[in-house]
């Protein structure tokens, strides 16, 4: 964690050291907030991101997590220092922290953010832990216009872990898939509420791992919340 750590302040240092006409901007994202109807009950999940910066460097922040009414199963930050190396391209480097009843885990990113051919929004990023263990981690979506205000999104995300982390359940090679289908309606060009499906399948280890804790590794959930920035 404190290499990680250095690391992005190295990299900080001169990225708001310039002064002129670019100006300082920020923007808060909250890609989902929303209520999961699973197989194991009732939970909320969250997904938000947020940068301040100027238009080539800038710091971000990115969280994601579910809970039910009992606690939180699990929580990601991340903190990075984000750099704009081509056209809709950003290079990202920093720190991810995982926070699960279990265990803590520090890990260094790395990682490319971007537009995609095909308007295909595209996060795709390395993890290498504190203790070793390395990790990678693909997402993907595309927004579906019926409407300026009605917006179908699918999107995909694909884990991959080099080792066996039986604490955390996640077994080596390819451990998660992800699908994603929401419709939502902005009411104003900031605010939007949607419903859809969220599809989570476990392979592997990650499977027998889940089956074995009484968990589904295959879950196809209802879901419905808010979608805002600022």
């Amino acid at each position: 964690m404190r290499f990680s750590l250095l690391i992005l302040c190295i990299f900080c240092a001169p990225a708001f050291a310039a002064t002129g006409a670019d100006p300082l901007l920020y923007k808060v994202q909250v890609e989902e907030l929303e209520w999961r109807n699973t197989e194991g009950g009732d939970k909320q999940a969250w997904d938000i991101e947020g940068w301040v910066g100027k238009d080539r460097d800038k710091l971000w922040f990115k969280t994601e997590g579910e809970s039910s009414s009992d606690d939180t199963e699990e929580f990601e930050l991340q903190l990075l220092y984000d750099r704009a190396v081509a056209p809709n391209w950003d290079m990202q480097l920093g720190w991810r922290g995982d926070f699960q009843p279990e265990s803590r885990r520090s890990w260094l990113t790395v990682g490319m953010k971007g537009l995609a051919p095909g308007f295909i929004e595209t996060d795709a990023a390395v993890f290498l832990a504190s203790d070793g263990r390395l990790a990678t981690r693909v997402r993907a979506s595309y927004e579906l216009l019926f409407t300026q205000k009605l917006i179908l999104q699918p999107g995909v995300e694909l884990n991959w872990y080099a080792d066996d982390d039986e604490v955390n359940g996640l077994g080596s090679g390819w451990s998660s898939f992800e699908l994603g289908l929401r419709l939502r309606y902005h009411v104003t060009r900031k605010f939007a509420p949607y419903a859809g499906l969220h599809w989570d399948r476990k392979f592997g280890e990650t499977a027998d791992l889940a089956e074995a804790a009484g968990e589904e590794s295959d879950d196809l959930q209802f879901v419905a919340g808010l979608s805002v920035w600022f």
